[in-house]
């Protein structure tokens, strides 16, 4: 029809797979995460055979418990199937991570720790609260709790924010202003999984519209973000 307004095609980038990079030497560190990352670093000279790492979702604990996992060749036990790796653990250290995403295996959990303890090993459990708010009722299991270095992650901090969002960015081969950075460290939940996120739509969008990513960009998606939108009408 004449006049009417025709948008031009949308360039539909390529998904190229872009993995989180979870090697020690891309780990960021700041306040909020000082004394969990040092603790992956002493190991295994560990203050107690079971250690915790309590912190709210998106602060960080899986990359530290992948870092440690790495370092450690430990076996990753999923929450809800502890009892079929505890025969064949050996002497091998362990992680669960998110162990109270799911209901406590609370005899699974007990046998796994005297079993770790017994070999002279090491068991590192993540989770979202500390134990103590895990509703656990097997005594000895609370025993064995109690004695577990429980280490507290907080939520981000700007300084950890700021890093892993630049961070993310370079992974993808792409550079930011420091000012959009900001700018996000600002607007965004503070939250690392937030920052895998905002950066992932916004490297998206800018390779549909072939822009840079701006502050003006960023601002869009952000505040498409908060309004619950999966996906945006570029």
């Amino acid at each position: 029809m004449a006049g009417e307004r025709t948008d031009p095609p949308r360039q539909l980038p390529l998904d190229l797979g872009h993995g989180t990079g979870y090697s020690r030497d891309e780990l960021v560190v700041s306040g909020t995460n000082a004394q969990a990352a040092a603790l992956v670093d002493r190991w295994p000279d560990w203050p107690s055979p079971v250690v915790v790492l309590a912190g709210p979702p998106g602060s960080g604990k899986t990359h530290l418990a992948q870092i440690w996992q790495a370092h450690a060749h430990a076996v990753a036990i999923a929450p809800d199937r502890i009892g079929e790796h505890i025969g064949g653990l050996g002497a091998s250290p362990a992680l669960i991570d998110d162990i109270d995403k799911v209901p406590i295996d609370e005899q699974g959990l007990f046998h796994l720790i005297n079993t770790v303890r017994g070999a002279g090993s090491t068991l590192l459990l993540t989770a979202r609260r500390f134990p103590s708010a895990w509703r656990v009722a097997l005594p000895d299991l609370i025993s064995r709790l109690k004695a577990a270095a429980t280490i507290e992650i907080h939520e981000p901090d700007d300084l950890l924010l700021a890093g892993v969002i630049t961070k993310l960015f370079a992974d993808r081969q792409v550079e930011v202003e420091p000012h959009v950075v900001q700018y996000l460290v600002r607007r965004i939940e503070r939250s690392l999984a937030t920052a895998m996120r905002v950066v992932e739509r916004l490297d998206r969008a800018a390779l549909e519209r072939k822009t840079p990513i701006t502050r003006a960009l960023a601002a869009e998606t952000v505040g498409a973000m908060d309004e619950g939108q999966g996906e945006f009408d570029i």
